[in-house]
């Protein structure tokens, strides 16, 4: 039932972790929830298989995790963001167990089991039904919304605009039903707060863990209604994605590394065994090491037999039958790996309420840009801070005096010409998707990045007058931030340029990507422009 008073109304653009979390906070004010898909479909959530990072150990303290998120954060992760967040891991557990969320514990049933990941300096990992965490916690979630009175959901609705008042602050979104008919007017749902909780961009990239529809899209409509963006250059490859006819890649958690699997080439060399931390080394290492072997015609496994052996079945059911689906047996066959595209540590720049610079305008999630990740995401750190963030933003809103007056909309001719256009980018999501691996991928130089550059600047400058393509406007986001770190730091790594700068953030709004890719088009040869 949709509330008396649209006024009062909170809108969650998001059906995981992150939006979900963020509408069961938000109680009791009326809250619509948009999702573009059935709920619990194309989420990321479902896919996370490593867990959730809380110092709950004996031997563990939230200042040691807050440390390991610093080592991993290659400098750019904030030490207050990362002490508050740490700190707050424990409660959010508490929350999800309140929440009905089943997590593994001993036999005993008194304490729960505790994994090891990479660059952890503890065991302090939390799993449900070993690696269906993901899973777990999103079908808890979901029970607690239908169940919340509080929360209308509006499930196959995309939001393709947001609405601005007339001293520009976030007043609600436009957004159309997958079933409705083309010529159909868009439907505007006017609120005193929008929280973007869209997720990642993984989908832009042709070898990704990421569902198909990460495509960037929070991004796309923060980065028209002016926001600022920050540190978007920074995409996590996760080590290993399992390298079989499936798209998106399914993925061997981090986890099985942390019970002793190790990574091998063709010839059988333990190629990580010299490099510091080994396996268990950062990702930005693991998935760099793994991507050279491939460049040198390698072909890479990861090893669980003599680790885990028949137990692997029992510990990681999720990617045992992953595996066993692409005619693998992980207790008789090493697994064969490769680097994919799997977390944005850049987004939507926030304050420590997940408060974007557009007034109104809130993110929470991979979306986001907290401060937590830095350059390069701890493990099991994702799903953390989305539910740490889910909560303050739930709190600050609450805390926020109506508005006087909810504005005047912009036109809504604006938004169905974006929502026809924005179908057109199926089409070209397979050169998009391309161009991504090669030119802005683990490796980077500037030549692939002027290359990207200018192929995606055309069609983002028509995104960004008539609609036209999100996921190359993202894209040229991206490749923009990456041309201009001219460093290489956790994730970013650039061929041409190897070394480290000193320390500072890439911040952006669409106006300013535009006008450095037109210097960066207007400077580039004729030979260069043209992409295949």
């Amino acid at each position: 039932m949709r509330p008396a008073n649209p006024r009062d109304r909170v809108v969650v653009v998001g059906g995981g972790i992150a939006g979900l979390a963020t509408a069961l906070h938000l109680a009791p004010l009326p809250v619509t929830l948009l999702v573009a898909s059935p709920l619990g479909q194309q989420a990321s959530t479902p896919l996370a298989q490593g867990g959730i990072a809380a110092a709950l150990g004996a031997d563990d303290h939230p200042a040691l995790h807050a440390a390991d998120t610093l080592r991993a954060g290659a400098g750019l992760s904030d030490p207050d963001v990362a002490a508050r967040v740490a700190a707050a891991a424990p409660a959010r557990i508490e929350w999800l167990v309140a929440q009905d969320t089943s997590f593994d514990r001993t036999a005993s049933g008194d304490e729960l089991i505790l994994g090891q990941e990479a660059a952890h300096s503890r065991r302090r990992i939390v799993h449900a039904d070993g690696d269906q965490t993901g899973k777990r916690v999103l079908e808890a979630l979901i029970r607690a919304v239908r169940n919340a009175p509080s929360i209308e959901i509006m499930e196959n609705h995309r939001v393709t605009d947001l609405v601005l008042d007339a001293n520009d602050r976030v007043a609600g979104v436009f957004c159309a039903s997958w079933r409705s008919e083309g010529g159909d007017e868009p439907v505007l749902i006017s609120g005193r707060a929008v929280v973007l909780a869209t997720g990642g961009i993984g989908g832009l990239y042709a070898h990704t863990t990421n569902p198909l529809s990460a495509q960037g899209g929070g991004l796309a409509l923060a980065a028209r209604a002016g926001a600022v963006l920050r540190d978007l250059e920074f995409v996590q490859f996760h080590p290993t994605a399992i390298t079989a006819d499936r798209d998106p890649m399914p993925l061997a958690t981090e986890a099985l590394r942390g019970e002793g699997a190790t990574l091998v080439n063709s010839r059988d060399e333990r190629f990580m065994q010299d490099i510091p931390g080994a396996e268990l080394a950062p990702r930005d290492v693991v998935a760099r090491t793994i991507f050279a072997q491939i460049c040198a015609g390698e072909r890479v496994f990861l090893d669980t037999r003599l680790a885990l052996g028949e137990q692997i079945t029992k510990k990681f059911p999720g990617v045992t039958a992953l595996c066993r689906a692409a005619g693998i047996d992980p207790v008789r066959d090493p697994i064969p790996v490769r680097p994919a595209a799997h977390y944005h540590m850049g987004g939507i720049k926030v304050d420590d309420q997940g408060r974007s610079s557009v007034e109104g305008l809130w993110a929470c999630g991979e979306v986001s840009s907290t401060g937590l990740h830095g350059a390069n995401r701890l493990a099991s750190n994702s799903l953390l801070e989305a539910l740490a963030y889910a909560a303050w933003i739930a709190d600050a809103i609450k805390g926020q005096a109506l508005r006087s007056s909810m504005g005047h909309p912009p036109s809504p001719s604006l938004a169905v010409r974006h929502r026809s256009a924005s179908d057109q980018q199926f089409l070209r999501l397979g050169q998009i998707r391309s161009i991504m691996d090669r030119q802005a991928g683990v490796l980077r130089d500037e030549a692939g990045l002027r290359a990207a550059i200018c192929h995606f600047r055309a069609q983002a400058v028509e995104g960004h007058t008539a609609g036209g393509c999100d996921a190359a406007l993202v894209c040229l986001l991206i490749a923009t931030a990456a041309y201009t770190r001219q460093e290489s730091r956790g994730s970013h790594q650039r061929l041409d340029h190897p070394d480290l700068m000193p320390e500072q953030h890439t911040e952006t709004t669409l106006d300013q990507a535009l006008r450095i890719a037109a210097e960066i088009d207007n400077r580039t040869a004729a030979p260069v422009r043209r992409v295949a």
